[in-house]
């Protein structure tokens, strides 16, 4: 078994549109208030739209000490089973129509790439783990699985 991290980081326009817009928008808002109101909204609104992109990017997924940790579940690596590579098309398909609510998800739509990983633990109602990713292979090497299937 390989130690594995991915931090889920979110793509890089997101840092420059989504602040600008945020900012702008609430110093719009604010706008009838006057100027300096509206420079402190402008700016409030920059640093709180950053916090939440931070915040929203700072997923992991990691290998260690015999578990996976994604996002804030620990999983034994001996409840895990069979595990699939998804590709761009398939990924969305899990995502969306395939998808099955009991599942446990740590998706990113700006991540194409995914794994699929079954659930073996009689005791846990979860049928699957979904993990966005952007190196599935290496993921699948870290959990020491076999070969990927060809779903």
């Amino acid at each position: 078994m390989q130690p594995y991290d991915e931090r889920l980081t979110a793509p890089r326009s997101w840092w420059l549109t989504l602040p600008l817009l945020a900012g702008l928008t609430l110093g719009l808002v604010v706008l009838p208030l006057g100027p300096v109101p509206m420079l402190v909204a402008l700016v409030a609104g920059a640093a709180l739209a950053a916090a939440g992109v931070s915040a929203y990017g700072s997923v992991r997924i990691r290998v260690i000490a015999g578990s996976l940790v994604a996002g804030n579940a620990r999983i034994p690596l001996s409840a895990l089973g069979e595990t699939s590579v998804l590709d761009a098309e398939e990924a969305r398909a899990w995502r969306t129509h395939k998808a099955d609510p009991r599942a446990f998800m740590v998706l990113r739509a700006y991540v194409p790439t995914a794994v699929r990983i079954e659930v073996t633990d009689p005791q846990d109602p979860t049928p699957y783990v979904y993990l966005s990713t952007r190196r599935p292979q290496r993921l699948v090497s870290s959990l020491g699985a076999p070969p990927p299937s060809d779903r």
